[in-house]
């Protein structure tokens, strides 16, 4: 009787043990599927409540051993903890765990694993089998990542394969259709921008393709060719991501880019990339790929290299081959002239700040060279509006604005969405923001930054993570001009508690870089 109740409660630390791994699947996706980036926020996430699991693994096994009914007790609360925990961690994350095909295929792994050792105790352990398979299931629920890692290592080789294979797929797609120009977008910050506001415009002549969202991988390009890309499209715009050297050589190589556009260069993803110069050279296997390219030069490391490289211009300083002037704002948004050789004409739109300026004349200088008349293109401007939570401007709580940049996360990005709230000088503006990362040694001088210029263009600051926010807070006090208000807080949970207290009909808040769990600290 007693084998059959220590069964159970058994099973029940097993079943917990699914639930905990949750928690590290979702950190595993929010760290792009790379087991040592996973490995380093589980280091980075070593405290108190690791040294509490540990504890509890010790005295549920120590129970085990000496005390059947303190063990079905402590077993029992263990995994309504657990389990309740799984859910509580669901409910509040600020990015939730996806069940994408590779996450599911993950988990099922991940299943069928344990269940197969569990199998192999039955049939080798014999009359020891409850004693094995009570210290597996304690380590199940305890300690996932024993199991979870090895799992996750044999998955990658798995989708590894599966990848090459829809690789294969989307190459023969792409070589079948020998007329389809393809245009490659990539820049520390604004590719995205400049991808929907070039799809916009290239849509007035064209069928256009275009990656969604922010797929800027070679899975994520796998994916749009084989899932979007149809055989009527005439033009393939690709974002393209890199967080290491020869990144975008590698998604150039996939896609064959004609065409390319640059949009900045700067601090961002130094954590991998090291330093600037290595930022710069893997932008630019862009254009070493095809020689075609358009590069923003208000960016200062951009314009030095495009310089070197022969490459065509775009921006707002009035010396570029295709470049914005006369501009004006307005309660209307922003109107300017785009220049290009002999052609000139006016643009309005409804985007806020001014490196969007520079994002529609980058696109503007594409579609002019592919035929898009400038009529057109005014059209296409008329009626964009700003990528969801890209300085998206939207209705909040108690009557007032939100400015949603919590994509944004890069430090020239986060000084133009301050400018931004900055001149909305008639309400009481708001900022809420965690500070920037993986920005390698650099980091913490680049939220001081940060801290300095979000304290000189808002009225209240609530600053997110107690630990996160030290640099931030820091150079607040350094800046000359100080908000009434500076607040800590723990999480964004806390922020929109006090930010139903201040707001009204006459605030606009800018939420400023909304990171993912596995930074929340």
């Amino acid at each position: 009787m007693i084998f059959l109740i220590k069964a159970i409660f058994v099973t029940l630390l097993l079943i917990s043990g699914l639930f905990s791994a949750l928690r590290h699947i979702q950190m595993y996706q929010q760290n792009s599927y790379f087991i040592h980036r996973y490995c380093l926020w589980g280091k980075g996430a070593i405290g108190f409540k690791t040294y509490l699991s540990l504890a509890f693994a010790a005295l549920l096994t120590a129970l085990f051993f000496i005390n059947d009914i303190a063990f079905l007790i402590a077993a029992t609360l263990v995994s309504a903890v657990k389990i309740l925990k799984s859910f509580y961690d669901r409910k509040t994350s600020i990015k939730k765990l996806v069940f994408t095909k590779r996450i599911k295929r993950l988990i099922t792994a991940y299943a069928i694993i344990i269940a197969a050792v569990i199998t192999l105790m039955f049939i080798f352990m014999g009359k020891e089998v409850l004693l094995y398979l009570g210290i597996f299931s304690i380590v199940i629920s305890m300690m996932p990542p024993v199991i979870f890692i090895p799992v996750a290592a044999l998955m990658s080789l798995i989708e590894k394969a599966i990848a090459k294979r829809y690789e294969k797929d989307a190459k023969r797609i792409l070589n079948s259709m020998s007329s389809l120009k393809v245009i490659g977008v990539t820049g520390s910050f604004g590719k995205t921008s400049v991808k929907f506001i070039l799809k916009q415009m290239l849509q007035e002549k064209y069928n256009v393709c275009a990656t969604p969202e922010s797929f800027n991988t070679p899975l994520g390009l796998i994916r749009t060719v084989r899932e979007n890309l149809l055989p009527s499209d005439e033009i393939f715009i690709a974002e393209m991501g890199a967080k290491n050297i020869g990144d975008i050589k590698r998604l150039c190589e996939l896609v064959n880019p004609d065409m390319g556009i640059i949009t900045a260069v700067g601090p961002q993803h130094l954590e991998s990339f090291k330093t600037l110069e290595n930022v710069v050279n893997t932008k630019f296997e862009l254009d070493d790929y095809c020689h075609n390219t358009y590069v923003n030069t208000d960016s200062p490391a951009a314009a030095e290299r495009a310089k070197i490289s022969g490459c065509h211009t775009y921006g707002t300083r009035g010396v570029e081959e295709t470049y914005a002037e006369n501009i004006i704002y307005g309660d209307f948004g922003v109107s300017f002239d785009i220049v290009r050789q002999d052609t000139k004409f006016t643009v309005v739109s409804k985007l806020l700040g001014k490196h969007n300026i520079a994002n529609i004349v980058g696109a503007a200088a594409v579609a002019l060279e592919l035929g898009v008349t400038p009529s057109q293109i005014k059209f296409a401007v008329d009626r964009l509006t700003a990528p969801a939570h890209r300085l998206e401007k939207k209705a909040f709580i108690n009557g007032a604005i939100l400015i949603d940049d919590s994509y944004n996360s890069n430090p020239v990005g986060s000084a133009f969405a301050c400018d931004v709230i900055k001149g909305f000088e008639n309400k009481k503006r708001i900022i809420v923001t965690p500070g920037l990362v993986e920005l390698g040694d650099k980091e913490y001088q680049y939220n001081k930054d940060l801290g300095k210029k979000a304290a000189e263009s808002c009225d209240i600051l609530i600053l997110v993570g107690e630990k996160r926010s030290v640099p931030l807070f820091e150079g607040v006090k350094e800046s000359d001009v100080q908000p009434t208000d500076t607040l800590v807080v723990k999480s964004f949970a806390d922020a929109m508690e006090k930010l139903r207290l201040v707001c009204d009909n006459n605030t606009v808040v800018l939420f400023l870089n909304d990171l993912p769990d596995n930074y929340a600290k």
